[in-house]
């Protein structure tokens, strides 16, 4: 039953960290890089758009 508990929180702990990468990656690339702080890339939508 241990076994079993360790392994449910060893999952958990590599989603977590998963998650930060994820977060720190999206934070870091540079191709969704709109021109708002949200990283939504609204403002080259907007670009393509006018253009």
């Amino acid at each position: 039953m241990m076994a079993a508990q360790q392994i449910i929180v060893f999952i958990l702990f590599l989603m977590a960290g998963g998650y930060i990468g994820w977060r720190i990656w999206k934070t870091f690339d540079s191709r969704n890089s709109g021109g708002c702080a949200k990283g939504c890339g609204c403002a080259a939508d907007k670009a393509s758009l006018n253009a």
